[in-house]
């Protein structure tokens, strides 16, 4: 077995036997600005008990080079990922020095050198178990101690971690910065960064508690970050969250630090939460960007209780803190901030990744059965995430605000600073509800798959809802009519739809919306009557919820091939014109390039391509100047795959400057506009490189990449290719940059004959590589053929890959058959 890979009955076994106290972690980061450092000293001491005379710490780094166990220097006893303790009494102390690496990939301690300063900027990430390449540890969620963290760093720098600086020692260039203790919490949210951030302070206030803010960011970057609104929602999250669950934030600070090269959205390390850099606009952005990151903040936060104050035992429960956060992230952006539409957008974007998630044949439960952390690194998915906020707002519905939000507060209060399962949960809110939520439960958080939900007819012509995959919905059905040429809800009936079918009479209106108000999780049609509604006037429906679940409802049937793209393409050429809602348009743009892409035969692709691209060139110029729907329609004609001369014009024109009045194009647009050129042969390597000179950032360096191997040229992709295989120097960001440009245009005459290299090479990716970067390979370079034979036969002469691996492949293969099925369905 790799040792590397911690299984669910191994670290149970280590926590029946191990109770941690505390652990000291001193960090050396005073060389990392030294390119040529490959790694750092690292020391931690750990105070446990234990009831047995042996068991392992983890870590991950270049070399352990000392461990003494109760004050006495012990034999290393290490395998590259455990270090096995022997000698142990009850009570014990142990201290290891180590060699930990820095990190290009973006996990464990993370280096990035900016190109605009030649800055140096550190940051830690962990989840679901890295912390174990920065220190010694108990690598598991139910093993919590107090942290405290000492480091060493170039003077000047913003040192930071979990909790406050309690003692700062300054000598001749460099610092030592100890911080306070942290209350009882599990190695993956612990965190570090540092690095010459530029900082930006904030405070709030509640009665006697007082929490200092801080917004932090690369200081070439400081000029574009938005601190006064993401301290404004900081302050309303907190206002909400501690009149919600009653229980005043525990952490003591609140420091938001935006890195770079990050592998996530965010990470909720209590006191020092992190975000990728992609929330910093460096010019333009929209209103449904800023409603993204608030939204992101507030998942964040809530994590604060949801996960950090109680944590899941194992990573079975996982949903115990992300399906919460989700929930909670749209559910407080409507109430506290000036994002009230935040379901709208939840309902078309954020349930289409649960949707797709679980029609897969890996689908799972939301209590999923994870055996070890490979699986555990890959179910932080759809499921996890928006399935269980879907499923979280169908339980609302059941039992209504006020026994859920006392629920919490009940759990909150009997299990702060310890580890949960799903049961701990129920009975809390078994207790306030009245309800036996076993019953529920089985239905929503222990099975897999969703509802489809339509009308029907019995035998003798009656009107009946019917559903597969049936489970218990609360739902809303609602007919729309005209009024003062508005569609709007003319009626609403409430329902509880429990088995395959239910006679009820279809409301007599010209649309009828069968999830009205979103409350349920599943996929609905619509009727004839109501698809030949939408068809005329579906920028007629004046509820932009009601509109979030027409344009869903039309996206699945197309997924699912019964609604013909080209038809779902009409509707929207006809009617995302005129889409007042930014989180919808910027969802239905990209619903549409991905259709264009790939659900259409080859016979009529490229020029439904050139349609779409003159629909985005029209829309573009008749927009508004200075609007969000202008900046998303320009950004929508530079992710085309057509560009006739008139278009590849306008195109040009929109990066010189020479574009509609109003619209703002930034370096991130221009970047984008020079790839929609020179993936389409109308642009050459000197027009990147005089790019560059321009733009010479991390942002520019890594878009520069891309774009340098998007050049229509076979020799070009097989240098990406090779790049992205061999070069094990790239980081995160220029491997994904590597692999976008690759696969730029779907120019599959330019890399087809890759496909077989592909699968003689992930095996041995997976088995060399950190699982993120085997996972971007992996995915990434999955080969976009005609059929599926040949992914059919590695699946077949494989049967012993490792599990997660052979998940990736299972779940590429089924998104590369729905492509063919839906095109075959109307070729």
């Amino acid at each position: 077995m790799d040792t590397a890979d911690l299984t669910r009955d191994e670290t149970a076994a280590r926590s029946a036997v191990v109770t941690a106290r505390s652990i000291r972690v001193e960090l050396d980061l005073t060389g990392a600005p030294q390119r040529a450092r490959t790694g750092f000293p690292t020391i931690t001491t750990l105070e446990f008990e234990s009831t047995s005379t042996e068991t392992w710490l983890d870590f991950i780094g270049e070399s352990v080079d000392r461990v003494v166990v109760n004050g006495v220097e012990v034999d290393i006893d290490y395998d590259g990922a455990r270090i096995r303790l022997g000698g142990l009494g009850t009570i014990n102390t142990v201290r290891v020095e180590a060699t930990a690496a820095y990190s290009r990939s973006g996990e464990g301690m993370h280096r990035f050198h900016d190109p605009v300063d030649e800055n140096t900027y550190l940051y830690t990430q962990y989840e679901p178990a890295d912390s174990r390449r920065v220190m010694a540890c108990f690598e598991q969620p139910d093993i919590k101690a107090s942290y405290t963290f000492v480091v060493d760093a170039p003077a000047g720098w913003e040192v930071l971690s979990n909790q406050v600086a309690a003692k700062l020692d300054v000598g001749v260039g460099v610092q030592r910065v100890e911080f306070a203790p942290t209350l009882p919490i599990s190695s993956y949210i612990t965190s570090v960064a540092a690095g010459p951030y530029a900082r930006v302070q904030g405070e709030w206030r509640r009665d006697e508690q007082q929490i200092a803010l801080g917004v932090l960011v690369r200081r070439s970057l400081a000029p574009h970050l938005e601190s006064d609104e993401i301290l404004e929602v900081t302050r309303q999250g907190l206002d909400f969250f501690t009149d919600a669950f009653a229980y005043p934030y525990p952490w003591g600070k609140y420091d938001q630090i935006f890195v770079p090269e990050y592998n996530l959205g965010a990470m909720e390390n209590p006191g020092l939460v992190t975000f990728t850099e992609a929330y910093i606009s460096r010019g333009a952005a929209t209103d449904a960007q800023r409603a993204a990151r608030a939204n992101t903040i507030l998942h964040e936060m809530a994590h604060m209780w949801f996960g950090d104050l109680v944590t899941m035992t194992w990573w079975d429960d996982l949903w115990l803190k992300e399906s919460f956060a989700d929930y909670m992230g749209s559910h407080a952006s409507a109430i506290a901030t000036r994002f009230h539409d935040a379901w709208v957008t939840f309902a078309l974007r954020r349930k289409a990744w649960a949707y797709q998630q679980d029609q897969l044949p890996t689908t799972h439960p939301i209590v999923a059965d994870i055996v070890d952390l490979e699986a555990a690194k890959l179910n932080f998915d759809g499921i996890t995430y928006a399935k269980g906020a879907s499923v979280l707002k169908q339980l609302v519905a059941f039992v209504g605000d006020d026994a859920f939000f006392e629920g919490a507060r009940r759990y909150f209060a009997a299990h702060a600073f310890g580890n949960t399962t799903l049961d701990d949960f129920l009975v809390q809110l078994s207790d306030v509800s009245g309800r036996d939520m076993s019953t529920w439960s089985d239905a929503w958080l222990q099975t897999s798959g969703l509802s489809t939900i339509n009308w029907q007819q019995d035998a003798d012509g009656r009107d009946q809802l019917a559903q597969t995959d049936p489970r218990p919905h609360r739902l809303r059905i609602g007919g729309y009519g005209w009024q003062d040429g508005r569609l709007v809800r003319t009626s609403q009936v409430s329902l509880d739809l429990v088995d395959e079918r239910m006679t009820i009479d279809r409301p007599d209106a010209d649309l009828v919306l069968i999830n009205d108000d979103d409350l349920t999780y599943a996929k609905v049609r619509l009727d004839d009557r109501s698809l030949e509604t939408v068809e005329r006037s579906l920028s007629s429906i004046e509820d932009p919820l009601a509109r979030a679940l027409v344009w869903s409802s039309l996206w699945n049937a197309t997924r699912d091939a019964e609604l013909d793209p080209r038809r779902y393409l009409a509707i929207v050429r006809t009617h995302a014109p005129a889409e007042g809602n930014i989180g919808l348009l910027t969802g239905v743009l990209a619903n549409a390039s991905f259709a264009v892409q790939h659900f259409l035969p080859e016979r009529v692709r490229a020029e439904e391509a050139r349609t779409w691209a003159e629909t985005t060139a029209a829309a573009l110029s008749a927009a508004e100047p200075g609007s969000d729907a202008q900046l998303s329609w320009a950004r929508a004609l530079a992710t085309a795959s057509v560009l006739d001369d008139a278009q590849h014009a306008l195109v040009r024109s929109l990066r010189d400057g020479d574009g509609p009045a109003g619209l703002i194009v930034d370096p991130d647009l221009r970047w984008q506009l020079l790839t929609a050129l020179v993936a389409t042969g109308h642009a050459s390597a000197a027009d990147v490189a005089t790019e560059l000179e321009r733009d010479d950032t991390g942002s520019g360096r890594t878009a520069a990449r891309r774009v340098l191997a998007s050049r229509p040229e076979a020799q070009v992709r097989a240098d990406a290719w090779d790049a992205a295989w061999n070069d094990e120097s790239l980081s995160n960001d220029h491997l994904d940059a590597s692999i976008a440009g690759f696969r730029a245009g779907g120019r599959r005459d330019l890399i087809a004959r890759f496909d077989a290299e592909y699968f003689e090479r992930i095996a041995d990716a997976w088995r060399t590589r950190s699982i993120e970067l085997a996972q971007r390979l992996v995915i990434g370079l999955f080969p976009a053929a005609e059929s599926v034979d040949a992914v059919d036969a590695w699946l077949a002469a494989h049967l012993d890959a490792p599990a997660a691996l052979r998940r990736i492949v299972v779940e590429q293969r089924d998104h590369l058959a729905r492509e063919l099925r839906v095109r075959a369905s109307f070729a």
